[in-house]
């Protein structure tokens, strides 16, 4: 290995990089050796520069090449020959090998005593690449969790096919994974437990022709959740999922869909599973309902919080709060429709209303409102369920999907006899809603009249405020958002960089 050498102090390279003034390195210093601390811990803790910054200006002073790590997983191949406690200990994640040339990412590269004893344990020539502390444990954390698990479960998978009598709720923790002794077993609750961790909204597992992957949704973006798994375990997989689901582990030609429930850290998970046949083998989605954390979100949930600002929030709360009618909620699917609707519930409620609703599955429950989960292997359907809730008195209703002619029939009537019904359809814009009745059948002068409002709406993910950088925008960006630019030229305009903490 090639010794790193500093090209000039930590502090003269803050002010050569305008990073910090003159005046300031000489107070640093002084508090430096006033507190025993290290400038750069210091200018951390005070907040003036980020970790990332600290660590790009350390790569700079040895002349070394900076990675952030960012979605970085090690190696299996690495995972397995280098120990996960020396990793810790060190704290350092090897990122390729080369031959008899290991590269691995440090955040300490002044620390001499270190490299050596890593390069005499490993037995390897180290070249070395500066990251920040927080990645390197946030790396190490990942590829634990996800990287080593799953090699071992590799090693010990034999893919038969798994009988085993499911009942009640399952009980997911991390001891459950370890002590288990199945290993298709301890595969699908590491994938489900670390979706959890990761606060994923779906889990994909998505078979290609030589490998598995595993994916999960987080803020609306699908992202590949571990190394991709060989396809022999495929099978195993699907017939846990299929088991815990009590869906026909032997049909393998026609979509299917179920649920089940696991029980963690004393709070019930519902997973909703839908299973595809395609080219490569069965695809599955597996969305994932944390009611109770979400509910904790959504009591007291106002329309404010959701970002509606202005004219728009004044004309739809004008239309929430009317004695009857029919309020619409549209746009694709996860972008927030339901919690919209609830948030509008939320605002009307109030002890002198009786209010139902029929949703699939109930996503969050709320006090004083009587909640009814859709059945349908029961019978209990969207048109059934509302048929049955117009005889429960209620002043006003929530249907949580129009997707038929029958439901579309009976909310309308419902609007129509007094009743303030809110629902959702699926769409791209409010015009396409009026289409979508018409084509299932329903007269159009029925629909007008009973309808009071139709909201569009799209998920805009928000900008993270430890990373945000001002940006300069320029006119045909504004021309593609439909802006004029001479309206906006003096705002300020921020993008995220990307940082641990998002």
């Amino acid at each position: 290995m090639t010794t790193p050498v500093k090209r000039m102090p930590f502090e003269d390279l803050l002010v050569e990089k305008d990073l910090i003034r003159e005046w300031e390195k000489e107070t640093l210093l002084e508090t430096a050796r006033t507190t025993n601390q290290t400038t750069a811990a210091i200018l951390l803790e005070r907040g003036t520069l980020t970790e990332e910054v600290i660590g790009q200006v350390l790569a700079d002073q040895y002349g070394l090449p900076w990675n952030n790590l960012k979605e970085f997983r090690i190696p299996s191949s690495l995972m397995e020959a280098i120990p996960v406690e020396l990793m810790h200990r060190y704290e350092f994640v090897p990122i390729e090998q080369e031959g008899p040339i290991l590269t691995i990412a440090i955040a300490k590269p002044q620390d001499l005593r270190i490299i050596d004893e890593l390069e005499h344990q490993l037995g390897f020539e180290l070249r070395l690449v500066v990251s920040s502390h927080s990645a390197i444990l946030e790396a190490l954390g990942n590829s634990e969790g996800n990287s080593q698990v799953l090699t071992r479960i590799k090693a010990e998978l034999d893919p038969v096919l798994i009988k085993e009598d499911e009942k009640g709720e399952e009980i997911l923790s991390v001891e459950r994974i370890t002590k288990d002794l199945s290993p298709v077993v301890k595969l699908v609750n590491t994938i489900i437990l670390t979706a959890l961790q990761k606060q994923a909204s779906d889990i994909h597992i998505e078979p290609t022709e030589r490998t598995v992957d595993v994916k999960f949704r987080i803020d609306g973006v699908l992202y590949l959740a571990m190394e991709p798994f060989d396809t022999g375990i495929h099978p195993s997989l699907i017939s846990r999922l299929k088991i815990m689901s009590e869906l026909d582990i032997a049909e393998r030609r026609t979509p299917q869909d179920g649920r089940f429930k696991l029980l963690l850290n004393k709070r019930t998970i519902d997973f909703r599973v839908s299973i595809l046949p395609s080219v490569y083998g069965e695809s599955v989605v597996i969305r994932i309902l944390d009611k109770q954390h979400i509910s904790a979100g959504v009591q007291g949930l106002r329309l404010e919080a959701l970002g509606y600002t202005g004219e728009d929030l004044r004309r739809f709360r004008r239309a929430i709060i009317r004695p009857y009618g029919m309020v619409l909620v549209t746009g694709p699917t996860g972008s927030g429709k339901t919690t919209t609707l609830y948030a509008a519930i939320n605002e009307v409620h109030s002890d002198e209303d009786k209010i139902i609703t029929i949703e699939d599955p109930v996503e969050y429950q709320l006090k004083g409102i009587v909640q009814i989960p859709v059945n349908e292997k029961k019978g209990l359907t969207f048109a059934r369920g509302l048929r049955s809730i117009l005889r429960h008195d209620p002043d006003k209703i929530m249907v949580g999907e129009i997707r038929d002619l029958e439901t579309a029939q009976i909310a309308i009537q419902s609007a129509l006899t007094g009743h303030l019904v809110f629902s959702t359809v699926h769409a791209n814009n409010a015009f396409d809603v009026i289409s979508r009745f018409v084509n299932m059948g329903i007269e159009s002068y029925n629909f007008v009249a009973s309808l009071s409002c139709i909201l569009a709406q799209r998920l805009v993910r928000s900008i993270c405020p430890a990373c945000r950088v001002p940006v300069q925008i320029h006119p045909e960006q504004c021309q593609e958002s439909g802006i004029e630019y001479e309206d906006v030229k003096h705002l300020t305009f921020y993008e995220g960089k990307g940082c641990n903490e998002c």
